[in-house]
């Protein structure tokens, strides 16, 4: 029997609508991770150090925001205003945050050997963390709304306003990067230091003030990162930014740490992994895992890469130092 013309959506619909909305999902997380993935890798790829408290950094910078944010509450402020300044302001402490963690904690090792400074930045994570914690108490809290909550209906999937803001700005801060590495004097120090610091120095840049500029970089990313976090998930709190840091991380290894393309591709890929494997593992497994078992994907595609290719997807740009 053909269905009448008021029949509802078939079967084959309706899974459709599913899947692109799982991938607009992807999409979203992905481009978070993508943001946080490019502190790691430009940092690895500059001293060869992987800056576990990066993820303490978007910690900090959603919880800035949402310091300024609750405080201006009912002040007659536009929401749109209050949410460019508390960006503005999260981005300014973090970078003063991350330049000052650099300056007393890893400078100091630089030329030590390499499992000193790791030790160095679990250590740092931990100490932000706690650090956080006593100054905004360790109880989670509500993110305002502060931008309609009412979805966009593109036709059976749906994309918020904030989705859309997490999207463009990602699109834009990549942009500003990639253009600024490759097309302004800062970039050419860029990569002339992660090359070799020392012919580097002989050339007339400054490897100590590169580096710093860096993870000033890094830190403005991930405090955008940290905002569109809290914005998209509506609450904060002081341990936050572990678990997104560890997958940026994941990312960054994903699409070869010391490439600034791979660190996009490996967030977008490991966004899209997680949103269509939440979608669909409980339907694959029989119900017997849920979607809180999403996590297992991230570190499952970081082991698959290692043992298949250590390099990442696209490999790694720095060249290796005698």
């Amino acid at each position: 029997m053909r269905p009448g013309p008021f029949a509802g959506p078939t079967t084959g619909t309706i899974l459709m609508e599913i899947f692109i909305q799982q991938i607009i999902n992807g999409l979203v997380l992905g481009s978070m991770y993508a943001l946080v993935a490019l502190g790691y890798t430009m940092v690895y790829g500059i001293i060869n150090l992987i800056n576990f408290a990066h993820g303490e950094v978007l910690m900090f910078g959603a919880l800035t925001c949402w310091t300024f944010v609750t405080a201006m509450a009912g002040s007659g402020w536009p929401a749109w205003l209050m949410l460019l300044v508390g960006v503005a302001l999260a981005i300014v402490v973090c970078a003063a945050l991350n330049f000052t963690v650099e300056k007393l904690a890893y400078r100091p090792l630089r030329n030590a050997p390499r499992l000193a400074p790791l030790i160095t930045a679990m250590g740092m994570s931990l100490l932000l963390q706690t650090l956080a914690m006593i100054i905004w108490k360790p109880n989670p809290k509500p993110f305002p709304p502060l931008l309609p909550a009412t979805p966009i209906d593109l036709g059976g999937p749906v994309i918020t306003i904030t989705q859309c803001l997490i999207l463009g700005l990602t699109v834009v801060t990549l942009s500003g990067l990639m253009w600024v590495v490759n097309r302004t004097r800062l970039g050419r120090a860029m990569r002339a230091t992660a090359e070799n610091p020392r012919v580097a120095s002989l050339m007339g840049v400054k490897p100590d003030w590169v580096i710093s500029a860096t993870f000033i970089i890094g830190a403005a990313l991930a405090a955008v990162a940290g905002v569109m976090w809290a914005a998209n998930y509506g609450t904060v709190q002081h341990t936050m930014g572990f678990l997104p840091g560890l997958k940026a991380f994941t990312a960054a290894v994903l699409g070869g740490i010391g490439n600034l393309a791979g660190a996009v591709v490996g967030g977008v890929m490991l966004g899209l992994i997680e949103a269509i494997g939440a979608g669909y593992l409980g339907d694959l497994t029989g119900g017997v895992l849920g979607s809180n078992y999403v996590d297992i994907f991230a570190f499952t595609a970081l082991i698959l890469v290692l043992t298949l290719r250590p390099s990442g997807l696209l490999g790694e740009r720095v060249a290796d130092r005698a």
